[in-house]
């Protein structure tokens, strides 16, 4: 089941968490794919691959959340929403988010030290442009993201 923006009543349906475990298997074998990994590489690969799924699944944890808290506000009015805005509370979540993406984010790159040593020149070729691609669709994705929801303030 899609879920629907709890931000915009008439925006696209969201990917529903079997599309999102698809695409996460559909970005894993790419990578995979495009690294054309030896059977020596190959048996660093699961430890990369519970890191990636481990990453997805707490995006999927913080979209979740977040839609959650959007749906809580959807019955009160503007007005209401800004007038018991609270900072400190926003500013708090928002490093935790921080914190916690940092701890995911480190994990991935662990996971990823030791293949990284023996990948050849065109393998690490291969994977520098792969993760300049997905940091400019991650990138672009945001941005839509902010656009569409009119989120505009970092508070920082």
């Amino acid at each position: 089941m899609a879920l629907r923006s709890p931000l915009l009543p008439g925006a696209a349906p969201r990917l529903s968490a079997a599309d999102l475990n698809a695409l996460t298997d559909a970005r894993i074998g790419i990578v995979k794919t495009a690294l054309q990994l030896t059977s020596e590489q190959d048996k660093y690969w699961p430890s990369i691959e519970e890191a990636i799924r481990s990453r997805a699944k707490e995006r999927q944890t913080r979209l979740a959340d977040t839609a959650a808290r959007v749906a809580e506000m959807r019955d009160r009015s503007p007005i209401e929403i800004l007038r018991d805005r609270n900072p400190v509370e926003f500013m708090n979540r928002r490093s935790d988010a921080l914190a916690q993406r940092a701890a995911e984010l480190k994990k991935l790159a662990s996971a990823w030290h030791p293949l990284y040593q023996i990948l050849s020149a065109d393998q690490r070729r291969r994977l520098g442009f792969l993760a300049v691609f997905a940091v400019r669709e991650m990138r672009d994705a945001v941005e839509q993201r902010r656009v569409e929801t009119g989120d505009d303030e970092d508070w920082d």
